[in-house]
C-alpha cells in the first residue's frame, strides 16, 4: 500500500509553519517531512507531531546559510567544524521528534577535493546517526534547480553508497529530480530501490502535482507498489492553485490496487 508524507516546507504554506502540522493532519495525512526544523525548539515540534498523532519521516541536515544561497557545506573540508556541529544538532532534533533519516546535503562545488570532503562527511555522519540506528540519505539533485550541486548524477550516488559500504547510508530517490537528470524513472527505480531509504514525488516539468505533468506519475506509482516499497513517498511540489484544491490527485492514485 502506498503512503504518502505531506513535505510541510511546500505544502500548507497558506497555514504558518507550525500550524501546517495540524491542516496536514486535517487534510488526511499521517506523516509528514519538511527541509528544516532549526528555528523552533524540538520539543514544540515533537509537542505537535504527538498532538495530531503524525509520524516524522525525514528532514534536512543544516546546509549552510539556505538564505544566501548555501546548499551544503559537506564538500568544503575547512568548515569541517561546522558540519560536524550541524550533525549534532540534526541529531538532537531527530530524537526529539522519533526521526528515523536525515538527509545530507552536498553543497555547491566540483572537483575531487570537494568530492573526497563529501565522502568523509557523509561517514562520519553515518557513523554518528548509526549510533541512533538513524539513516543518513543523500539525493542527486539537477543543476537546473541548484546550479552547481556536485551529487547532480544518480550513478555517481550509487556509487557513492557501494563504496562507502555503510550500513545506514541510503538513496534519496526524487522523481523530479531523476526525469530531469536521466528520465526512465521506472528502470532506475527498478535498478537503485535496494538501497533507496525514502522516495520523492512531483510532476515534471513544474513541480506541481503529481499526475499533471509529462510523466506517467499513475503508473510509476504503481511501479513503487509492485517494486514493494515500504516507505513514505514525499509529497514535495508546489501547489499549482492552493495546498487543499490540489490534493485531488491522491484519490486519483488511492486505487491503485484495484486496477
Amino acid at each position: 500500500m502506498l503512503r504518502f508524507a505531506a513535505n510541510l516546507s511546500w505544502l500548507f504554506q497558506e497555514w504558518s509553519f507550525l500550524d501546517r502540522f495540524a491542516a496536514a493532519a486535517d487534510a488526511g495525512f499521517t506523516a509528514v517531512e519538511y527541509l528544516f526544523p532549526y528555528e523552533y525548539p524540538p520539543e514544540e515540534i515533537a509537542r505537535r507531531l504527538e498532538q495530531h498523532k503524525l509520524k516524522q519521516v525525514l528532514f534536512n541536515l543544516a546546509p549552510g546559510d539556505f538564505a544566501a544561497g548555501e546548499r551544503g557545506i559537506a564538500v568544503f573540508p575547512e568548515r569541517r567544524d561546522e558540519f560536524r556541529a550541524a550533525i549534532a544538532t540534526g541529531l538532537t532534533y531527530a530524537r526529539a521528534t522519533g526521526t528515523p533519516r536525515l538527509h545530507l546535503m552536498a553543497g555547491i562545488a566540483s572537483g575531487k577535493r570537494a568530492l573526497a570532503s563529501y565522502r568523509d562527511a557523509i561517514k562520519f555522519a553515518c557513523e554518528e546517526a548509526g549510533r541512533e540506528s538513524i539513516e543518513i540519505t543523500i539525493e542527486p539533485i539537477n543543476n537546473r534547480d541548484i546550479p552547481g550541486y556536485l551529487l547532480n548524477d544518480f550513478g555517481l550516488a550509487a556509487r557513492v553508497i557501494q563504496d562507502l559500504k555503510l550500513p545506514n547510508l541510503k538513496l534519496q530517490f526524487d522523481i523530479y529530480h531523476r526525469q530531469i537528470l536521466h528520465g526512465d524513472v521506472a528502470k532506475g527505480l527498478e535498478t537503485l530501490l535496494p538501497i533507496t531509504g525514502h522516495i520523492q514525488i512531483a510532476s515534471v516539468p513544474l513541480r506541481q502535482e503529481p499526475t499533471t505533468g509529462e510523466l506517467a506519475d499513475r503508473q510509476i506509482l504503481k511501479t513503487i507498489e509492485r517494486l514493494g516499497y515500504q516507505g513514505y513517498i514525499g509529497c514535495e511540489y508546489r501547489p499549482a492553485a492552493g495546498t487543499l484544491e490540489g490534493l485531488g490527485w491522491m484519490k486519483k492514485v488511492s486505487a491503485l490496487r484495484h486496477d
